[in-house]
């Protein structure tokens, strides 16, 4: 499943040809993804112009003129690609050509700047939901979400309050969105070996008994900012089915250092302990028993 890395990199390869560009024409080629399309869903969107590509969390959303805000969920094998002119050239110095079945091209918006926006899933797992922006803060997919980690209010303090008195291990703490929006097992597993915090730790220890930030969250929250960023730097991660827009893999997975490297040394040259896996709450979870406590 992508996480917020791999969402991002999206957004970002996305928002020069979506962003200030009018949709003139939105195709949806089947009637359902993971969910249903709503009955107007290409009626909503023909004819309006996209003023802002964001996200939150894991979800693109790009902003209407008609004050509704499109939502996007990757699921698990979703990506975008774009072509120019309908020609099947990759738009741009920077896009290269990608081998994708386009019999799983579901979803396409025909763009006022002469690109193609498509959506190919061959799982179809992901979604598309149109939401009126006054609506947004009631919406059952958004509602609850936690702070964004790269946002100016997420910090030590923010989190110490999330997990006080908290009696799930970190990292099931960091998994639950409600927490923190937009990571999952791969970048929570990075950020507290970064952080030297043993996944097993009670999320309770980032705070103290007055609910202050201990200097295990401190050091949490900048494994967590680094690993993010490092990461989308990268390009994401490409496990299986993660592409940027361009068609490229991200390469971040060349940078990890504990996950996916089961029976390796330690990257910390100080430590000379093995990484080891385990499952915890039914993922696999990676981590040096010897640095991270």
């Amino acid at each position: 499943m992508p996480e917020l890395p791999e969402v991002e990199t999206v957004r970002r390869g996305l928002q020069p040809v979506m962003e200030g560009s009018k949709i003139v024409k939105a195709e949806a080629r089947r009637k359902d993804l993971r969910f249903p399309f709503q009955k107007d869903f290409t009626a909503r969107l023909t004819g309006q112009t996209v003023t802002g590509l964001g996200r939150r969390a894991k979800y693109l959303m790009a902003d209407l003129t008609s004050g509704d805000v499109l939502l996007m969920h990757l699921g698990m094998s979703g990506s975008f690609r774009i072509l120019k002119n309908g020609d099947g050239k990759i738009q741009g110095d920077f896009h290269h050509p990608r081998g994708k079945d386009e019999t799983h091209d579901h979803v396409v918006f025909h763009m006022s700047s002469g690109a193609a926006v498509v959506f190919n899933d061959p799982r179809r797992f992901g979604y598309m939901k149109i939401i009126a922006r006054n609506a947004l803060e009631e919406e059952p997919l958004l509602k609850g979400l936690g702070p964004e980690p790269l946002g100016n209010e997420f910090d030590a303090a923010m989190l110490a309050a999330s997990c006080f008195h908290k009696k799930t291990s970190l990292k099931a703490a960091l998994l639950d969105q409600r927490v923190v929006a937009g990571l999952g097992n791969i970048y929570v597993c990075e950020a507290l070996y970064r952080a030297h915090l043993s996944p097993r730790r009670l999320a309770a220890t980032l705070a103290t008994k007055k609910a202050e930030p201990t200097d295990h969250a401190k050091r949490l929250v900048n494994g967590i900012h680094a690993v993010l960023n490092q990461a989308i730097k990268a390009g994401g991660s490409s496990l299986r089915d993660h592409r940027q827009t361009s068609g490229e893999l991200g390469d971040f997975q060349h940078s990890f250092q504990v996950y996916d490297r089961e029976g390796e040394k330690c990257q910390s040259a100080a430590c000379g302990g093995i990484v080891r896996r385990f499952t915890q709450n039914g993922r696999s979870t990676f981590w040096c028993p010897k640095c991270q406590k």
